[in-house]
């Protein structure tokens, strides 16, 4: 029965994101969640209360994918090595677990700024930051360390006009950010 229940819910949070990415958060209501479910309004109230519940509930799964990452670098002295790791086991979850909730902030941006667990997130950006680069590094490594990760965040939606697939992205992604981590580039050229 668990395993039912379980199935329920990730298809009521498919379709959700379906949605919110057809018609956008704020113009998604229960109904129509579970009209494209075929399950009355209250068979989907026995599991989400809410449109942010099950908003949350996405957050949580990303979230608690992002912890485990974080307790990995804990256990590891921060170096180019480390932080190259740290960008790839990264791109692993936005491939996975965290695709489609990086897709729902990107088309529902101005909804996602309102939610707490979006605050939640920005936290968890602040605490890859700072494995990523040395708080005493000058500015650009700073900027590179954060760009890194964001840049894994923003290829699809900054390439989603153009006819590279989503692996191809992905691929191409990766590459720009492990290029980004600090410490990680050859000097300047020797005059």
């Amino acid at each position: 029965m668990a395993r039912r229940r379980g199935d329920t819910r990730e298809r009521i949070r498919s379709v959700a994101l379906e949605l919110f990415a057809e018609q956008g958060y704020e113009k998604t209501s229960l109904r129509e969640i579970a009209e494209r479910l075929e399950v009355t309004k209250a068979a989907l109230y026995y599991h989400f209360k809410t449109k942010e519940d099950i908003v949350a509930s996405l957050f949580e799964d990303f979230r608690a994918e992002g912890e485990e990452l974080l307790e990995w670098a804990r256990g590891q002295q921060p170096n180019p090595a480390s932080r190259r790791e740290f960008v790839r086991r990264y791109a692993e979850i936005i491939e996975g677990p965290g695709k489609e909730m990086l897709r729902f902030m990107q088309v529902n941006e101005p909804a996602v700024r309102e939610l707490k667990a979006a605050s939640d997130l920005r936290e968890r950006m602040r605490s890859y930051a700072e494995f990523m680069v040395d708080e005493k590094a000058d500015l650009p490594d700073q900027i590179r360390a954060r760009l890194a990760i964001l840049t894994l965040h923003m290829t699809h939606f900054a390439m989603r006009d153009t006819a590279f697939s989503e692996d191809e992205l992905h691929a191409a992604a990766l590459e720009v950010a492990l290029g980004l981590v600090p410490g990680d580039r050859p000097g300047p050229p020797a005059e």
